[in-house]
């Protein structure tokens, strides 16, 4: 092929030609030419003594200029021992679902809050999406998708609903990427939705709470406990932090000279890095923790290197027979500085790092009012420190009389 003549025809030539059949211009590129006037580019070689025809492009769409470049190119991969038509049927690989929704994980995951995060993608669409997962993405069609989702939009709505969303977006990138083409078969609105029930929505009930009357003689009870658990708890009390945040706490977050503790923002709900104070007793914790030894997190579980089990705060007020959440508490702290005290709403809010709603205020605002909030968490900390008096105990007795009741009638 590298002796034969390059070049042969003339862009006015190839313009002109009408006969049916292969007209060369050398190199084994050729301008086909059909019995009803339809012209193409061919590349034709062989190898391993079979002669292969691959086609270019249309005669119309590809000038005689690009016809030649792509069969330099061929000619190139042939000449360094390489096979063109393998090469041309690996480019023209239609991927499966399952590569498909690995492929988007992996290109996501970095934009996702958490590794938590990128591991419910994965599990979902491995486990929930095995059915459809072998099969080429541009055959994936709207039966494929309900015989995914039908089952488990009965037994699971909601991990459902996620499921489709996200089938939804692997197709989206799927079609960007040229693999498959038209509407996408998941697309709830318009689609879907005439062919699912559409999901009840359950209305969250609040987190059960203590009544902050009763929390000075909780925390009197819980002082007197010597646990992990029980000072992580008190801990979370005094911060008013989520239960995630106290338990992946580590030392490195915390400053004892300033004392306050530092959540990263890959930790925190809201995605933003969170500043607390922390008062007298929270630093006494603190201490106590420090002189244990450990290392890494603040609230080591009895395993090396691993924090405190998410259970075992909520375990602790199992045998306490505190029929509330560990959660909760922070709706305590929100009441109590609502109703007992003069601090500003927003000092309040900015305490359980509440995002603020207002787009204009957020906008305007830098600060964190740290020092303001200083004031507030050393001032939580001495109500919690508060004896209990009579009245709180006989409320907090109410509380729990009236609770078993409604168990009973229950």
């Amino acid at each position: 092929m590298a002796g034969r003549a390059l070049n042969k025809l003339s862009a006015a030539q190839a313009a002109k030609l009408k006969t049916p059949g292969r007209h060369s211009d050398g190199g084994g590129l050729y301008l086909f030419i059909d019995q009803h006037g339809r012209r193409r580019w061919i590349f034709m070689y062989a190898r391993g003594g079979k002669r292969t025809e691959l086609g270019l492009g249309g005669g119309r769409d590809l000038s005689l200029a690009h016809a030649r470049t792509e069969a330099g190119k061929l000619r190139a991969m042939l000449a360094a021992g390489g096979n063109p038509k393998a090469e041309r049927a690996r480019d023209d690989h239609i991927p499966t679902f399952g590569e498909c929704a690995d492929a988007y994980v992996e290109a996501m995951s970095p934009s996702w809050r958490n590794a938590k995060h990128a591991a419910q993608w994965k599990m979902t669409l491995t486990t929930y999406a095995k059915p459809i997962r072998g099969k080429p993405v541009n055959e994936v069609a709207t039966q494929d998708v309900l015989d995914v989702l039908q089952a488990l939009w009965k037994r699971t709505p909601e991990t459902a609903e996620r499921l489709r969303g996200r089938i939804e977006n692997v197709l989206d990138a799927a079609k960007a990427k040229g693999h498959r083409s038209g509407e996408n078969p998941a697309r709830w609105r318009g689609h879907l939705d005439q062919l699912l029930p559409k999901r009840q929505r359950l209305s969250r009930g609040h987190h059960a709470a203590m009544l902050y009357d009763a929390l000075p003689g909780f925390m009197a009870d819980l002082r007197g406990r010597s646990a992990v658990a029980a000072l992580a708890l008190e801990f979370t009390i005094l911060t008013a932090a989520r239960s995630g945040e106290v338990l992946g706490a580590q030392w490195n977050e915390i400053d004892l000279e300033k004392k306050f503790w530092t959540i990263p923002a890959a930790r925190m709900k809201a995605g933003r890095e969170h500043r607390i104070p922390l008062s007298s007793r929270a630093m006494e914790i603190v201490e106590a923790m420090q002189t244990l030894g450990t290392e890494g997190f603040v609230f080591p579980g009895p395993r090396p290197r691993r924090p405190l089990s998410s259970m075992a705060m909520a375990m602790l007020l199992r045998r306490m027979k505190a029929d509330i959440t560990v959660h909760g508490f922070r709706s305590t702290f929100r009441d109590w500085a609502s109703e007992t005290t003069s601090f500003p709403h927003e000092v309040c809010e900015m305490a359980l790092a509440h995002t603020i709603g207002n787009k204009a205020e957020a906008a305007y605002r830098r600060g964190d009012l740290f020092d303001k909030r200083r004031k507030l968490m050393e001032a939580w900390a001495v109500y919690c420190a508060k004896k209990p008096s009579d009245k709180v105990a006989l409320v907090s007795r109410h509380v729990q009389s009236k609770a078993k009741a409604g168990k009973k009638a229950a």
